[in-house]
């Protein structure tokens, strides 16, 4: 064939692409448009109210999965199977299917694109030269702000097969990124795809280098899994957890651009936040707060509450008088305590059980059995209540710890053999008396009480810290068992600590979780330094630590930098790699910080894509007024809706973010702030995808020398 020729039948093979790109949109229109029409005329097909209620929510959902972003590819990937078998299905032989975000099919119910969760289509990622599993090409696609402009063909069952070197592939994970966190599923690799595929009961932890994708196969795999467990995951729930607000906003694109408009996002502050927070620990006593030891403490002091019955009920019943002897309340207090219960729980079966052994007497002397109105009267009976409160009285979760950080007795005991007298000193020292006159109260009247737990006269008075809160929690988990999630997506999960895991281990016990992070950056002061230790913490010491040490975000003259720091950090992992040899380094000493800065920003916005300004968090502030005084717009990492192409970032929220260009000032600076300073530079060294530039007057932190 003239190369002529060839050209003709490549321009004849992308017109027919395109039009089957637009007929998929037309299609996934009118599937839109049958939802819309359903869910404005559900009531009345409904057979009642709850079924019209519960139709109503199905079709606002379904609506939301099928909304079309016109600048994003509804497919980005075709497999040709072979025609002579040779596939684990031969109904695939000799058969094409695209490949896309989601399923769309015309109106006869042929699929146009299949989801890429769809069993066949985890041969795109899977196959390869070497085993083609029956698929004989495998096309990518090249989009332009959603229209179709090249495509690239793997003849698999040739042995040709490009990897990296795609040119498609290459120029998707390299495409310079301003906003949100994007999608992944057209660059999905091998090993990713191994993961995203794990199945549900399968807890697995991801110890991800720089730029490996370990935040996306997270997010993808949340979405596989409620594509393939959808009614159970439903109806149990998924919850990503991230560091906080901004990496949430950063991220939230990502699953309602695969249809998933469903699952929870939280911080693990937002799922302790039964109280505010209004105060601040000192870090040493937000250390030991966080110490799993005090969970044991908390045990204790709800065990404590549980007492000995000291003389027998006696209960009026009209003419009648029933009465519970020593022995039987001594036994039904024992048989509850070995149950193993949560304490309100507990609480309630003895309160059940009492009420048991007064029915059987009443139905011995009455020959029949006592309706429900006698059951609810006997339960409420003040001799009942009494010896309730006196065995097992009410708690509240602020209460008991209330109780023992005003109490030194009560801890005392709690923590005996647990923590030493000058951890106790320290736990209480660690908070001001709220009484008027005491310190507490004079801080608050001020508006100033940041140091420390203000213990006020009843816990609703008392100002807590974030350590506080998680105790709190701890405590109510042993009071009540929480609502669990089927699946819980835990990112950035090495500065968790001992009683953070515990937390979202009480939400995830019938549940199981993927797990996210890097040792080399954990920066809080509990940061976890082997995953076994945060995994036994999270309930799961079974589940599978897997690496991923090759990244194809963070350019490797970029890595190479970064891992100058690692000897430094004392965590035993392997050092990043990337396959990318495009991006750009420019470290460099500079008379006037500032200056330097808004002349590297401007350099920067030269180029296509978002652009980080990362600096000490003091220095923030200073950097962005320079910027808008030099006519330069930024936006905050939180502000993800403004147009803005440069955002100034202190390092202590950069974590999970990437931006295109990298500025970091004075890495000297970022350093001394925090006592892990080098794994916080570490993280702000690696958040560049194409171009790094460190700008310092002070020297460099010895490492990087």
């Amino acid at each position: 064939m003239t190369l002529h020729a060839q050209e003709q039948t490549l321009d004849g093979e992308l017109v027919a692409e395109r039009a089957h790109l637009d007929a998929s949109r037309a299609a996934l229109r009118r599937m839109r448009e049958r939802a819309e029409a359903l869910f404005a005329t559900g009531d009345k097909v409904a057979g009642d109210a709850y079924t019209a209620e519960q139709l109503g929510r199905h079709m606002a959902r379904r609506v939301a999965e099928l909304a079309d972003d016109p600048t994003t590819p509804l497919f980005f990937g075709r497999l040709d199977f072979d025609r002579h078998s040779g596939t684990q299905d031969a109904d695939h032989a000799g058969r094409e299917y695209h490949v896309g975000r989601r399923h769309v099919t015309d109106e006869r119910g042929e699929p146009l694109v299949l989801d890429w969760r769809a069993p066949v289509s985890r041969l795109f990622y899977r196959a390869s030269a070497r085993d083609p599993q029956g698929v004989a090409v495998r096309r990518r696609f090249g989009f332009s702000n959603g229209a179709l402009t090249s495509f690239e063909d793997e003849h698999l069952d040739r042995g040709e097969e490009l990897g990296t070197a795609s040119r498609i592939l290459t120029a998707e994970i390299e495409r310079p990124r301003v906003g949100p966190m994007r999608d992944i599923v057209a660059t999905i690799q091998p090993e990713q795809d191994e993961l995203v595929r794990a199945d549900l009961a399968d807890s697995i932890c991801v110890q991800g280098a720089p730029g490996t994708g370990k935040t996306a196969v997270g997010l993808h795999r949340a979405a596989y899994l409620l594509y393939l467990h959808r009614e159970r995951l439903r109806r149990s729930g998924v919850l990503i957890v991230g560091p906080n607000r901004a990496f949430l906003s950063y991220i939230a694109a990502v699953l309602p651009a695969l249809g998933e408009v469903e699952v929870e996002q939280a911080t693990v502050e937002d799922l302790v936040a039964r109280v505010p927070v209004r105060a601040v620990d000192d870090p040493t006593v937000a250390a030991l707060k966080h110490d799993v030891r005090m969970a044991e403490v908390l045990r204790r002091a709800v065990d404590a509450h549980i007492g000995t019955p000291t003389e027998p009920i006696m209960v009026p019943d009209g003419s009648f008088r029933w009465r519970i002897g020593l022995e039987p309340l001594h036994r039904l207090v024992e048989e509850t305590r070995r149950e193993g219960l949560p304490y309100a729980t507990g609480r309630e079966r003895v309160r059940a059980r009492v009420v048991g052994l007064l029915q059987r007497q009443s139905e011995a002397r009455r020959a029949e059995s006592p309706g429900d109105a006698w059951l609810r009267r006997a339960g409420k009976a003040k001799p009942v209540t009494a010896f309730l409160d006196a065995v097992w009285p009410a708690l509240t979760p602020e209460g008991l710890l209330h109780r023992l950080l005003s109490d030194a007795d009560a801890l005392a005991t709690a923590a005996d053999g647990l923590l030493t007298a000058d951890e106790q000193a320290l736990l209480r020292g660690g908070t001001a008396a709220g009484q008027p006159g005491g310190t507490g109260a004079a801080a608050g009247r001020r508006g100033a009480a940041t140091t420390g737990t203000t213990l006020g006269r009843t816990p609703k008075a008392t100002r807590w810290t974030a350590a506080d809160a998680v105790l709190i929690d701890e405590a109510a988990g042993l009071l009540e068992r929480p609502a669990g999630y089927g699946h819980v997506v835990v990112d950035e999960a090495q500065d968790l600590s001992p009683m953070q895991c515990r937390a979202i281990a009480r939400r995830s016990e019938h549940g199981s979780i993927t797990l996210l992070g890097d040792l080399a950056q954990g920066t809080a002061p509990w940061a976890a330094t082997d995953w076994r230790e945060s995994l036994a913490h999270l309930g799961k010491p079974d589940a599978a630590v897997v690496p991923l040490s090759v990244g194809f975000r963070v350019p490797a003259v970029v890595v190479a930098f970064a891992n100058r720091l690692l000897p430094a950090l004392a965590v035993d992992v392997p050092p990043a790699e990337s396959l990318r040899r495009d991006g750009a380094l420019d470290v460099r000493t500079v008379a006037d910080l500032t200056a330097a800065t808004v002349a590297e920003v401007r350099a920067a916005l030269a180029h296509d894509g978002s652009v980080g300004v990362i600096a000490a968090d003091d220095a923030v502030d200073g950097l962005r007024a320079a910027l808008a005084a030099a006519g330069i717009e930024t936006a905050t990492a939180d502000d993800l809706d403004t147009v803005a192409r440069v955002t100034v970032v202190p390092a202590t929220l950069v974590k999970g973010l990437e931006y295109d260009h990298v500025v970091v000032v004075e890495p000297a600076a970022i350093v001394a702030a925090e006592p892990r300073g080098l794994h916080r530079l570490y993280v702000v060294l690696t958040r560049a995808v194409s171009r790094l530039a460190v700008l310092h007057a002070a020297p460099l932190p010895a490492p990087l020398g």
